[in-house]
């Protein structure tokens, strides 16, 4: 028998759309005090749940520790055994249950109340437990589960995550938290490198930079390119500044102009000037200017216009910047 799969599919997304719909009511009073709240902790956010409400505070906590709220996640069964150590007067929970009875956390809220620790709860029930002893509740209840048994935690999983978003994303505006920010805690990521990576970090440099003199032969520049393995190589006056550079590009120009390689001078045939870049550009950058003018390398030059480095596009291609 073939099954609908497809259909199931489209329940589900259903329910979960209506459930996230939901949350509108919700974001009142207790919403602004929850994030002024985490806005004035002068500690960390403590995330804190059983099951599958702890991985979705796992991800809540990732998410406000990346976008400038510090947070980290700490099991409930694991603070009752050692783990409250890590948390400070400084600090705030947010404890999320969708019951508001989870055992395991309920048990942390008399000791976190005596140590003077402000306590968010995030639950479906507003009359439970939890939502009644916590200084701030945020409700995150909806009709029912994705799941057909309305007993997997669908629905209010995806809710209580979206609330999460919603106060990180609301914490993240409130403190002008901004790409460059963004980058810094996530330097391994293609927005770090992006945001963060110079020419210098990834430029050739000292002896790997190809540079022949400008009254030599194009065979012996040729086979300085060929040695250092970059498809061009820069041509400098007797001071060392660069007066123009020579590209595979140029070979095959010299090539269709019937000129001989052997007897030809490089400061005949190279392109005078050229582009380059310092040192201290964004490695982003120096991909935009690449594509731009539709080459696929570039000379770094210091302030005297000597060049110091050079750079293609497979080497920002190995440094993830393209």
């Amino acid at each position: 028998m073939k099954r609908d799969f497809s259909r199931f599919g489209h329940d589900v997304l259903e329910v979960e759309k209506q459930a996230i719909e939901g949350l509108h009511q919700f974001l009142g009073d207790d919403f602004d005090q929850a994030c002024q709240t985490l806005f004035d902790c002068k500690g960390k956010v403590i995330v804190t749940g059983m099951g599958k409400s702890g991985h979705i505070g796992r991800k809540i906590a990732a998410t406000l520790a990346s976008t400038g709220t510090p947070a980290f996640f700490v099991h409930p069964g694991e603070a009752s055994h050692g783990d409250l150590g890590m948390i400070t007067n400084k600090d705030v929970v947010l404890a999320i249950s969708n019951s508001g009875e989870t055992q395991e956390v309920t048990t942390l809220f008399p000791v976190l109340k005596r140590m003077g620790v402000k306590l968010i709860a995030m639950t479906g029930k507003p009359g439970s437990t939890m939502a009644n002893h916590a200084d701030t509740h945020l409700c995150v209840a909806v009709e029912k589960e994705a799941c057909p048994l309305n007993l997997a935690p669908t629905a209010s999983t995806t809710a209580t995550l979206v609330m999460g978003d919603a106060l990180a994303v609301a914490l993240l505006k409130a403190r002008g938290f901004t790409a460059d920010d963004f980058a810094l805690s996530h330097p391994g990521g293609s927005l770090g490198k992006r945001l963060l990576l110079r020419i210098e970090d990834v430029m050739h440099s000292g002896d790997e930079v190809p540079v022949v003199a400008q009254n030599i032969l194009l065979k012996d520049a040729l086979l300085e390119m060929t040695h250092k393995g970059l498809g061009m190589t820069a041509v400098v006056d007797e001071q060392g500044k660069l007066v123009g550079l020579f590209t595979d590009g140029d070979l095959r120009r010299v090539l269709d102009a019937g000129k001989d390689v052997r007897t030809a001078v490089i400061s005949d045939v190279m392109t005078k000037g050229g582009i380059t870049v310092e040192p201290d550009l964004l490695a982003a950058e120096a991909l935009h200017l690449m594509e731009e003018r539709k080459i696929n390398g570039l000379f770094v030059v210091d302030a005297n216009h000597c060049p110091v480095g050079a750079f293609n596009t497979q080497d920002l291609m190995r440094a993830g910047v393209l």
